[in-house]
């Protein structure tokens, strides 16, 4: 009788398809890690936008009220103005020392937290 040989696959056949594996699982990874991202990226903008927006009615509903209170609307558009440009002032001011190393803390949390 003869032996059947069944022929198994040679240690370099393994290694190519360990490596193709490997460089699979690396693109679904960087695909995933992507698109997390990038959608919570989206949620993020959305919700700066909702806030922005609130802050610009808010905004104008106070000049508007500082206007009826000094019987004058360009008085009262004037000390909302002078209260932003004092503000700006403010965080320019502070904005390398406290403001930028958060936000760079921040984006960096973003790009590397762990998948839950």
């Amino acid at each position: 009788m003869e032996e059947q040989k069944q022929e198994q696959p040679g240690l370099t056949d393994q290694l190519k398809e360990y490596i193709e594996t490997r460089i699979k699982l690396a693109r679904y990874q960087a695909i995933d890690k992507g698109t997390s991202f990038v959608a919570n990226l989206v949620t993020e903008i959305f919700v700066l936008i909702c806030i922005g927006m609130t802050f610009f009615f808010a905004t104008i509903t106070l000049a508007l009220f500082l206007g009826h209170v000094l019987n004058s609307y360009w008085m009262g558009f004037g000390c909302v103005a002078i209260l932003y440009f004092v503000l700006a002032m403010i965080v320019k001011a502070i904005s390398n020392q406290y403001i930028e190393p958060r936000i760079i803390n921040f984006l960096i949390k973003k790009i590397f937290k762990p998948k839950k």
